[in-house]
């Protein structure tokens, strides 16, 4: 395998879910590879390939999410000229194209339940039938599958046939999320840190400071070693001074006191400015008309709240820090006043 499928840990539930691949490889039976998005479910897929006795035949990745509904059954097992508007010449479908190989099918529950029911024959049967046609070809393809949802409760509700779960989990190999994998995130880190530097001509890798080790392990990851790539290359190319251990990790590349407000609160600023402009609020009133002070002070509280998210984008940091306060006082200021939904 070349660096970019390189299997980086050495924590016991990753080392676990490595090893069940390994042994499952040699088997020439169907396996399901399940995890979070980031988890390295296609590094899995093609260990499964690559140690089968089928790795110097075809391996064919196909993502059914990136299929419209429409067109997933002819890629998977292609159409004849004429078939449909559009078919203007005989095409092989992603069976045939892994005849003798391993078949990845990725992201398995986005799939139509009237695909999954042509896959069940494929599978079961060893046959296809190109759409528009009524002549059933015979394949020889190891399925490997995977996905991030729990096909049991898909099952349950009625969105995944549980024929084709039971055909295809034989194996099942569940990945361990980066939060559970203990000690390999600063491993993983230092591998992506080294590779970054190298890329970027740095005379040394200097490693990580206190603050951005502490900070990885704070972190929940929630897009795992993709994710934790991703801020690890950041980190080093925004870092000025390669002689110093990297010490600043950004975790959001969004993140801004700039950054376009979501849909939802702008027309929540624009519903609050439309209250507003009917009449002055009670505080802007000449002290001696107030009436009822606690009244005039919270409107006044209130108006200076909204005027100063709508200036701040409505980010919640950048508004306490305008306005003198903490982050979680501001929180409360808005739950109060009701600006926080």
């Amino acid at each position: 395998m070349d660096n970019e499928t390189q299997f980086i840990g050495q924590s016991a539930a990753f080392q676990d879910a490595v090893e069940r691949a390994s042994m499952a490889a040699s088997l020439d039976r169907p396996v399901l590879v399940i995890g979070e998005r980031g988890t390295g479910k296609e590094l899995i897929a093609e260990r499964l390939h690559r140690l089968s006795t089928r790795w110097d035949r075809p391996y064919v990745i196909m993502n059914c999410a990136a299929m419209p509904e429409t067109l997933i059954e002819s890629e998977l097992f292609g159409h004849e000229a004429g078939a449909f508007t559009g078919a203007t010449r005989t095409r092989a479908g992603r069976f045939e194209e892994a005849d003798g190989g391993t078949l990845f099918l990725d992201e398995l529950a986005t799939m139509s339940m009237g695909a999954q029911e042509r896959l069940l024959r494929a599978v079961e049967y060893g046959e296809v039938t190109r759409v528009g046609s009524s002549r059933p070809i015979r394949v020889d393809v190891r399925i490997v599958a995977a996905t991030n949802e729990h096909l049991p409760a898909l099952v349950d509700e009625h969105r995944f046939r549980a024929d084709l779960l039971d055909r295809l989990s034989f194996e099942v190999i569940t990945l361990p999320p980066l939060r559970a994998r203990e000690g390999d995130i600063e491993v993983l880190a230092e591998y992506f840190g080294q590779r970054m530097a190298a890329l970027l001509d740095w005379e040394q890798w200097p490693g990580f400071g206190p603050r951005a080790l502490a900070a990885m392990e704070g972190h929940g990851w929630p897009g795992n070693v993709r994710e934790l790539r991703n801020v690890i290359e950041r980190a080093i190319y925004r870092w000025a001074d390669p002689a110093r251990p990297v010490d600043a990790l950004h975790f959001d590349p969004f993140a801004s006191p700039w950054q376009p407000a979501p849909r939802k609160a702008q027309i929540r600023h624009e519903t609050a400015a439309a209250t507003f402009s009917g009449a002055a609020p009670a505080a802007a009133a000449p002290p001696g008309q107030v009436s009822d002070l606690r009244a005039a002070v919270d409107a006044y509280e209130k108006q200076i709240l909204s005027d100063t998210m709508a200036r701040c984008r409505f980010n919640q940091k950048v508004a306490a820090e305008a306005l003198g306060l903490s982050y979680d006082q501001i929180r409360h200021a808005l739950k109060k006043h009701g600006l926080n939904q």
